[in-house]
């Protein structure tokens, strides 16, 4: 793969079938720009009604070539372009930029013709990148296979920043938005269709050049999980940090989920899951990947989050230190001894705790940064640094607050961001090279996602020991009844409630003499996963005749119904602290998917739960967990005790192995309620739900 993307990246050779002389036209622009940015393969136009093209000899065929060219990018519309493609095909071009469009994204005519190109490029050996697509570009070598407007309104810079999206809008966007802060850009590439190379693909190319420090993706679709995984995997290896947009949050997949966890574990839930196992972070739009490129490319990796804040006024260190509590960043707490250094560099009615208040002595003394943050510096405590200056001008020094900050930086590897929302206060910092932002929740923002993004690198991937074989009944299709569910997850180490199952009356007062009052008493069967709709679940029996009488009612409702009758379950009661839910589902791209959170009858109301794709381990179930609104009573709170979340986690680890075990059998995995007690008291399951691959809906 790596040499037909480098076929596309570093051509030797590029023909540009349907090249135009005017720089204007799709056809011209590529030309133009790759003899304005260096260039130095062979460029060929191809357009029969010219003999010459912006000074390159023009050939009326492909088949006129001197060369079979590395790369072509076709210009051409219309019916032409398949032919175009089946000809560079037939002639052995390694690459081929489609930028026409007119093909899968307006329906299954156009799919169809997309598919024949593809078809015809593989035989062959051919790439196929498009169609519908702004193209390609690398201003590191110059192959600039791409007509984006862009590069002349923002005119290219060679830098570490690469950028790979599925739009060429979006493409051209971020550019321009990175370009716009001061900072080189190598790669610009645009997927459009897909119809071959992913953009999952051309991250992996980009990741593999070793001069990108930064590598920024839109996604509109994620169409080849496993190579985003693996080029995620090697940037992980040589800390190259990966920012995604992922457009188009829709929960459009939970509309044919027929259980809890497919309407819990919607698409967008899943790829944050899906980001977050990978080591990628994502952000909402283009400007906030521009927004923190440069703190990513000083080479920021935090130790930890805690967050020591500066300003020469006490109303911008509240606003600070509410837009750090806003964002999860912990204020550090100095020590006495460094508060009494702090102190000692500062006038008598200064702060020195954190928030630092220099005061309007600043003024006076434009020393002050300078003697202040080498002091906190020292503090094992203080891991990232904000300045906020809301007013400054004449009488301050502030190229010497810039020095001072840019010498401390450099001095310590501490993260350093700047708010100043004057420019004649901006500018020198960001002539420093600190990083500089119109206003604290900007700049407390990108440390706090820096801070994160770091972490999340570091954290050491999961392993799990080989899978167990997960075998279904024999014959089973749809859903599982409730206790060939419940058997099959305690096979695998999920604790379940005690119960029988009753086909008579007497078993069902035989079976209350057993576990003893208060019972609980349900229909089971297979075609009615969900029974408490049915009115066929009845809580608290107290006696064996009433559980007999319910037996008996339950038997002649399911006969009613038209369903199968499995039996009557009559089980044991147990009580918790709390209850929650654990799920598991196969999502059609990225397979077994994990759901924990509040349970209880109203789980799909509330959808207060996380996402987790297997492997993962006990503590990042926590970690999952206290993301939750819930997670305050994880602690207890008035007076409850804590929870015993380890049980719970040991749980959700299970059903991980049990729906990654069954290799495609199971399709859904419902645990609600999970009953957790007190810490140290355990976790029980007393309801579950296992959907067979395959399942319908049912009543």
């Amino acid at each position: 793969m790596q040499d037909l993307l480098t076929s596309a990246l570093n051509p030797r050779s590029v023909a540009i079938i349907g090249a135009s002389d005017n720089i204007h036209k799709i056809g011209g622009r590529p030309i133009y720009y790759m003899q304005r940015h260096g260039y130095q393969g062979a460029v060929y136009p191809i357009n029969p009604a010219r003999a010459e093209i912006q000074g390159h000899k023009s050939y009326a065929t492909l088949a006129d070539l001197p060369e079979v060219p590395d790369l072509a990018l076709v210009v051409v519309g219309g019916d032409k372009t398949v032919a175009t493609v089946e000809e560079c095909a037939a002639r052995g071009v390694k690459s081929a930029v489609i930028i026409a469009s007119g093909f899968g994204e307006t329906g299954p005519a156009g799919r169809e013709l997309q598919d024949h190109m593809v078809a015809k490029a593989r035989a062959a050996g051919m790439r196929l990148y498009g169609p519908n697509t702004q193209g390609l570009a690398n201003f590191g070598t110059g192959a600039i296979a791409g007509f984006s407007t862009m590069f002349i309104e923002v005119p290219p810079m060679d830098g570490p920043v690469g950028v790979v999206s599925q739009s060429g809008g979006m493409s051209s966007m971020i550019y321009g938005l990175v370009r716009g802060r001061g900072l080189g850009v190598r790669h610009v590439h645009a997927t459009g269709n897909e119809a071959d190379v992913t953009a999952a693909e051309m991250a992996w190319a980009v990741a593999h050049d070793p001069d990108v420090k930064l590598l920024l993706l839109y996604l509109e679709s994620i169409a080849n999980p496993e190579m985003l995984a693996a080029t995620a995997a090697y940037a992980r290896e040589r800390d190259l940090p990966i920012v995604a947009v992922k457009a188009g949050r829709s929960a459009s997949g939970q509309k044919a989920a027929s259980s809890h966890t497919g309407a819990l574990a919607n698409e967008d839930r899943t790829v944050d899951a899906f980001f977050k196992h990978h080591g990628i972070w994502r952000v909402r739009d283009p400007h906030e990947q521009a927004r923190a490129a440069h703190a990513y490319l000083k080479g920021w990796r935090p130790e930890g989050r805690r967050l020591v804040i500066i300003s020469n006024s006490g109303a911008s260190c509240v606003m600070g230190a509410d837009a750090a509590e806003d964002l999860g960043l912990p204020l550090a707490q100095l020590s006495p001894a460094t508060q009494a250094d702090v102190a000692s560099k500062l006038p008598g009615f200064a702060t020195a705790s954190n928030p630092i208040d220099v005061t309007a002595a600043l003024l006076s003394n434009s020393g002050l940064f300078g003697d202040v943050l080498p002091a906190v510096a020292q503090d094992p405590a203080a891991d990232l640094f904000f300045l906020n200056i809301p007013v400054a001008g004449a009488g301050y020094d502030v190229d010497r607050f810039a020095r001072d900050a840019a010498a401390f930086e450099a001095a310590t590897g501490k993260p350093v961001a700047v708010a100043a929302w004057q420019e004649s206060v901006a500018e020198p910092f960001r002539a420093h090279g600190i990083a500089t932002f119109p206003n604290e929740g900007e700049a407390i923002a990108v440390l706090s996602q820096v801070a994160g993004h770091t972490a999340r690198m570091r954290q050491p991937r999961t392993t799990w020991p080989p899978l167990p074989a997960v075998p279904v009944p024999a014959g089973a299709q749809g859903f599982l009844n409730e206790v060939d569910s419940l058997a099959l997850l305690a096979r695998h180490g999920v604790p379940t409630v005690p119960m029988h199952l009753c086909r008579t009356a007497d078993e069902a007062r035989a079976a209350f003499d057993a576990i003893g009052a208060p019972a609980v008493v349900k229909a089971c069967s297979a075609e009615v996963p969900h029974k408490s709709e049915h009115g066929l679940v009845a809580l608290n029996v107290q006696t064996r005749e009433q559980a007999a009488e319910l037996f008996g009612r339950f038997w002649s409702k399911m006969d009613a119904m038209g369903v199968q009758r499995d039996g009557v379950i009559v089980a044991a009661t147990r009580k918790g602290q709390h209850e929650f839910m654990v799920g598991a589902r196969i999502d059609p791209v990225f397979g077994p998917v994990v759901v924990v959170g509040d349970g209880g009858k109203y789980v799909e109301a509330l959808k207060d739960c996380a996402v987790l794709l297997p492997p993962f381990s006990q503590d990042e179930v926590v970690q999952a967990l206290r993301t939750l609104r819930i997670a305050p009573l994880l602690d207890g709170v008035r007076g409850d005790p804590p929870l015993d979340v380890q049980a719970l986690a040991n749980i959700a680890v299970a059903v991980g192995t049990v729906i990654s075990g069954a290799r495609g059998t199971i399709a859904s995995v419902d645990l609600n309620p999970v009953m957790v007690g007190a810490s140290g008291d355990g976790a029980v399951v007393v309801d579950a739900l296992v959907e067979c691959a395959g399942a319908a809906s049912r009543p």
